[in-house]
Formats: structure tokens, sequence, C-alpha cells
């Protein structure tokens, strides 16, 4: 066998390929892969992978693979993720995790995330669920969000959600945006906005830089665009 197929063999025993032939092998790479599927089936052990063999493990090794184990079935029972085995917590690790997820449907019910099972919820914090859907809401109509509901508002909350929406609508009239509703300016505010818009137009015309339309200019600012154009005789 040349020095490359010997590597090639060697390389697809350490994968476990199944066109390894360990007969191939010296007695040195024949231990080293023997320690390397030994370490490996450790480690498949501890991360619960499938492919372990318990039956190769020592003692220790088969004890730290199962406190691994305990440790892996701890945290998905914790995080709601994953298989939980409840049956194998002890009674101290099944009040935590009882707590930890209370908590978390109670962060989820205030939150509007994940899953909220209502029906476990306190007295008290049904009302601060209340509460902190009623704050959400407000948010969400402060900032013209869809999710606002209008007829939740209090009478305070509708006059400060009013307002925001029409500092909403002046900032969008005042820069031009398409969500402008000129129909809820102020007639100050229209007359404002239109002399803002006359300047622009004129310095538009007069300096040939933006949108210009020369038919929206007075007599003297046409007049004064026309000697800008022919400039010094």
């Amino acid at each position: 066998m040349g020095l490359a197929q010997h590597r090639r063999d060697v390389s697809n025993c350490r994968n476990s390929f199944q066109s390894c032939d360990r007969s191939k092998l010296t007695p040195q790479e024949t231990i080293a892969l023997a320690l390397a599927d030994h370490q490996q089936n450790v480690a498949d052990c501890k991360n619960g992978m499938t492919s372990c063999d318990h039956s190769r493990l020592s003692q220790s090794e088969a004890g730290e693979s199962s406190l691994a184990q305990h440790r892996r079935n701890l945290e998905n029972c914790q995080d709601g993720l994953g298989d939980c085995d409840r049956s194998k917590l002890t009674q101290a690790e099944l009040g935590t995790v009882d707590l930890l997820l209370r908590e978390r449907n109670v962060s989820n019910c205030k939150n509007g995330a994940g899953v909220c099972d209502r029906s476990k919820l306190t007295p008290s914090q049904a009302t601060e669920v209340l509460a902190a859907e009623h704050q959400h809401n407000v948010w969400s109509c402060e900032n013209g969000w869809d999710q606002c509901d209008h007829s939740k508002l209090t009478a305070p909350e509708a006059l400060q959600v009013a307002a925001s929406e029409h500092r909403r609508n002046l900032s969008a009239c005042t820069a031009g945006e398409e969500t402008c509703d000129y129909s809820k300016l102020t007639s100050t505010e229209a007359t404002t906005l239109a002399a803002a818009e006359r300047k622009r137009n004129y310095m538009a015309c007069l300096t040939g830089s933006g949108y210009c339309d020369p038919s929206r200019l007075s007599a003297d600012e046409t007049l004064s665009v026309q000697r800008k154009g022919e400039g010094p005789k």
C-alpha cells in the first residue's frame, strides 16, 4: 500500500467510514484509533447522542454521563424547551422549575410574547397583566402602530394619542411624505406650510436646484428669476 493510500485509510478509520481497513493500520495507529473512538463515545454519551454505547464506559465515565444527562434534562425543564422528564428531577429542582415556569408565564402574558396561560395567573398577576396590556395599547396608539385599539383608551389617553397623531401628521406634511393628511392641519399650520413651500419653490427656481414650478411664482418672484437668468450685461 502506498503512503498516500495508507493515509486515506487512516483518515477513513478516524471518520468511521465503511472503507476503513483496520488490518492495514500500524499498532500505534490502532491504539490511537481505539483511544479516539473511546473519547468520541464518551462525548456522545455526555451529549445524549443516540450513537452512545454505555457498555463501553468506565464506572467514572458512566457517572459523568449520567450527571450530564441529568443537567441537560434540568435545563430543558427550566427553559421549557426540548424533552423534559419531570420524574427525574429532585423535589428541590421541581420547585425551582415550577417557579421559573410561573415567572416566565407572567412575563409572556405581560409582554404579549410566547405562550401565555392566563389560567395559571394569580388574581394580582392577572391585574398586573391587564395593566401591562393597557400600557402596550397606549404605546401602540401613540406610535401609530396597527395593534392600537382606540376603544380601550381612557379619555385623557385618547387626547394624548390624538396629540401624538397630530404631531406625526404635521411632521409628515412638513417633510412632504405621502402619509400627510392636509385636512387634519389647523389653518395656522396649513398657512405656515404653504408659505414654506412657496419659499422653497422660489429658491429652487432662483437657484436652478430642486423641483421648480414657475406657475406658482408671484409676479415679483418671476421677474427676479428672469433677471437672475439673464445675468450681468
